[in-house]
């Protein structure tokens, strides 16, 4: 069995927490090195600014900090259905109701923090008006974003499905909880000034366990990209 290793670094631009990786990013940024549907399992919150060796062995990788295990990926399939899209002029009424410009537990986080400034985070906003509704959130790819052949990295893709399930989950009291593990499914690219739909739903809590769906649609309302998550109660 052949074992690479490469260097990577999550930059701080890409927190989630003030000073860890957000949990998506950093997942994608391991996932991306399997391709296809892929299990990511979070051990450690992923430190910023750092060189990390993203090790792949056949079919599983692991992103570590010299012996220190951060995350480790293998391919699994995404039991999820995605209910049907919303338009993204529904979505933005819905967004309206984001509990995050009150109430938020990381507003630096790249992907929902309400404090990051147009074009430096995702500002993914999730809101519904009933506890029935999946969250919607609208979301616009900024072109900072794109890598050096104009398209989106997995990780960015990857971190546009993570928070809008911890919001799902996690309402109505908005607990303090982290990305435990996220399980995706990516469809095609998505381009950089395009409108997207995001939805996010409920699964089940078990203990200090919030479980959650996710999904991304393009205007069309075809399914670009799907996920399921594992949230870990911190308090």
């Amino acid at each position: 069995m052949s074992t690479r290793a490469e260097r990577v670094v999550v930059a701080r631009r890409f927190c989630g927490p003030p000073d860890s990786g957000n949990g998506g990013y950093s997942a994608g940024l391991l996932a991306t090195a399997l391709g296809g549907a892929v299990e990511v399992t979070l051990r450690r919150p992923p430190p910023l600014e750092r060189e990390l060796s993203r090790v792949v062995s056949g079919t599983r990788a692991e992103l570590k900090d010299g012996e220190g295990l951060i995350a480790e990926a293998r391919h699994a399939e995404v039991n999820v259905m995605p209910p049907p899209a919303v338009s993204f002029e529904r979505a933005s009424e819905l967004s309206t109701h984001y509990i995050g410009h009150t109430k938020h537990h990381f507003p630096g986080c790249f992907v929902c923090g309400p404090a990051r400034a147009e074009g430096d985070g995702l500002r993914i906003f999730p809101g519904h008006e009933q506890r029935d509704q999946p969250m919607a959130a609208p979301w616009t790819p900024d072109a900072s974003l794109a890598d050096e052949s104009g398209r989106l990295p997995t990780e960015i893709f990857w971190a546009a499905l993570d928070c809008i399930g911890y919001f799902a989950a996690g309402a109505p009291d908005y607990p303090v909880a982290l990305l435990g593990r996220m399980t995706a499914e990516l469809g095609g690219e998505i381009a950089v000034g395009e409108r997207y739909v995001l939805l996010g739903w409920p699964l089940a809590r078990e203990g200090r366990k919030l479980h959650a769906g996710t999904a991304l649609y393009d205007a069309s309302g075809n399914v670009r990209g799907r996920a399921r998550q594992t949230w870990i109660l911190l308090a």
